[in-house]
């Protein structure tokens, strides 16, 4: 059986439900759009299983999508020591279940009221509403932000602060087209670029290198 996002259970459920209603009383082409509605909404809430054999010093991406774009953090990130971003966009058709890029203990975890601008644009990555989590690890501190976007009206986020994540962890969703902005610190060689597919909790985004002045 197909693994299921816990969180898409009503909107898998409510048109199943609608259909069989809408059969009973005979009207079947509405019964079919709703039945086709819910084995939609069962691709889109599908979770997976994901694992990853890279070295302790990877850090995974959070995010199944599409990168848009690598570049430098919005001022207020790069102030808390994470001067680097990389964002992925998440179509519709993408595993919406978002895992933690490294194991440690979340630091902090905000949410903010906003806008549902395109997620694509730029200006998303600020104006939305978002969740913004900071785990601190063994190697650095890395950021990931969840964005709401024209579609996506809900970030779901299971972490809070002073809990303990596995790197690769299941971490919260954001529902329908979205999009997941990665901030890492300065000792983050990344090893990404625009335009590359990434799977969350497989494919490696950055690596942690030696803290200047660290023993060799």
């Amino acid at each position: 059986m197909l693994p299921l996002a816990p969180e898409g259970a009503p909107f898998i459920l409510a048109p199943v439900a609608g259909g069989i209603l809408a059969a009973a009383l005979g009207y079947w082409p509405v019964a079919v759009v709703l039945w086709l509605l819910a084995l939609g909404c069962v691709s889109f809430f599908r979770d997976p299983g994901r694992s990853s054999d890279a070295s302790a010093e990877a850090i995974l991406a959070p995010a199944d999508g599409r990168i848009l774009s690598v570049g430098a953090s919005p001022a207020a990130v790069t102030a808390i020591g994470l001067p680097t971003q990389v964002s992925i966009f998440m179509s519709p058709a993408n595993v919406h279940v978002n895992r933690a890029p490294i194991a440690g203990t979340v630091r902090e975890v905000r949410y903010s009221r906003g806008k549902h601008f395109p997620a694509f644009q730029d200006k998303s990555s600020d104006a939305n509403e978002h969740s913004f989590v900071v785990i601190e690890g063994a190697d650095g501190v890395v950021g990931y932000k969840q964005i709401a976007g024209t579609i996506a009206r809900r970030v779901v986020c299971d972490l809070e602060a002073g809990q303990d994540v596995r790197r690769g962890q299941r971490v919260g969703l954001i529902k329908f087209s979205s999009r997941v902005d990665l901030f890492l610190p300065p000792n983050a060689r990344v090893l990404v670029e625009a335009g590359m597919r990434t799977r969350a909790g497989v494919t490696v985004m950055a690596s942690f290198e030696p803290r200047v002045g660290s023993a060799a």
